[in-house]
């Protein structure tokens, strides 16, 4: 039987009144996290502001009958949507010394230079000898990319990023990360209110890789992605442009629309990706399972096996600061047979542009990523 015209009307004032008291809650959270995670110094003087202004929120909607407790909520609260507005990025603070240099990059035909490739030699996490140096690869004997997935804690959630193979050079990992400063630690919260700046780390993978494996004590996973050299030099190109407009322009980390996963998915796209959204580029931990039921890692083996086979710590340990460590901690995963083959790239002088021009995508190639 169908409830009668009263009771639905009085389901729907229900359900708008929940509806609003849900959305002055998000309001109200909102503007108090922004509160919590500002740069004021002082941890407990802005958890007291937020406390303070959370409950006067409330009490101003739901407590009060004044029209004037509105008017004084309404100013404060776009006062707070102005100042974090007017929040800008910038190159200028005191950052920690493993993020204290921007890379750059230049390109000379197939000769690629980046300066600000990290080198450091690990003691420990946090102690370190710093070294930064410039290198140089040739986009022709670019052959492969490998992706990372990096796991703090166990879970849905880790840390992406990629290494570009070379047939005549070591691979060069690049790591979409925060940008703390001095004694600032990462919290995915705040990362959501402008707390951090973004920076590509471009390194070698002894310090990249090692870092994670050997002194954070992260689970690390190394597969190998099914693209042709074509696409990977196409990347590689979307990368190095980035890494030179972040440079120039400083730029805020958000942990839903400008970190490592969706990034990296957001390159493939600019470098002729097709594929759709899907909640794994979010819930990054997850997304090996995405690229092996896409079959753009290795799919000759089923999947637990092969992500048992992946996981790379122990082999990393073992190496430790070897100079083959790139080569050893690959030692054992699984080939990939069905790899696209690689096209050798012209040497002639010519810039980024005509390298993509050059090569064109192919539909399939690199859908799915």
């Amino acid at each position: 039987m169908a409830p009668s015209p009263r009771v639905r009307s009085k389901l729907l004032r229900w359900l708008g009144k929940g509806a609003g008291v849900l959305a002055g809650l998000v309001l109200i959270a909102w503007a108090s996290l922004a509160i919590l995670y500002s740069d004021i110094s002082i941890f407990w003087l802005r958890a007291a502001v937020a406390a303070a202004f959370a409950a006067f929120a409330v009490w101003a909607i739901w407590g009060s009958r004044r029209r004037s407790a509105r008017l004084v909520l309404a100013v404060l609260y776009f006062g707070i949507v102005a100042w974090f507005i007017s929040l800008q990025p910038s190159h200028d603070r005191p950052w920690r010394p493993e993020v204290a240099v921007m890379p750059r990059a230049s390109i000379d035909g197939d000769r690629v230079r980046i300066t600000g490739v990290r080198t450091f030699d690990y003691r420990s996490a946090d102690d370190f000898t710093v070294r930064y140096e410039d290198r140089e690869v040739l986009l022709s004997h670019l052959t492969g990319l490998d992706f990372y997935i990096s796991y703090w804690t166990d879970g849905p959630v880790g840390h992406t990023f990629l290494s570009f193979l070379f047939d005549n050079a070591p691979p060069l990992g690049i790591s979409i990360e925060t940008r703390p400063e001095v004694d600032e630690q990462f919290d995915p919260l705040a990362s959501l209110f402008k707390r951090f700046e973004l920076i590509y780390v471009v390194g070698d993978e002894r310090d990249i890789v090692r870092l994670r494996t050997n002194f954070r004590d992260e689970r690390v996973l190394l597969y190998r992605l099914n693209t042709s050299a074509e696409n990977a030099r196409r990347l590689f190109l979307v990368y190095l442009q980035r890494i030179n407009e972040l440079a120039e322009t400083p730029e805020f980390y958000h942990l839903l629309s400008n970190s490592c996963t969706i990034n990296i998915v957001r390159y493939a796209n600019a470098a002729g990706r097709q594929g759709r959204f899907d909640i794994r580029h979010l819930l990054n931990g997850l997304i090996d399972g995405y690229l092996y039921r896409s079959g753009r890692i290795d799919t000759a083996l089923p999947f637990d096996t092969l992500r048992r086979r992946s996981l790379i710590n122990e082999a990393a340990k073992a190496a430790n600061d070897a100079p083959g460590f790139s080569d050893l901690i690959r030692a054992g995963l699984p080939s990939m047979p069905n790899a696209a083959p690689s096209r050798p790239a012209g040497t002639g002088r010519r810039d980024a542009a005509g390298l993509l021009r050059e090569v064109p995508v192919e539909p399939g190639q690199i859908s799915n990523w």
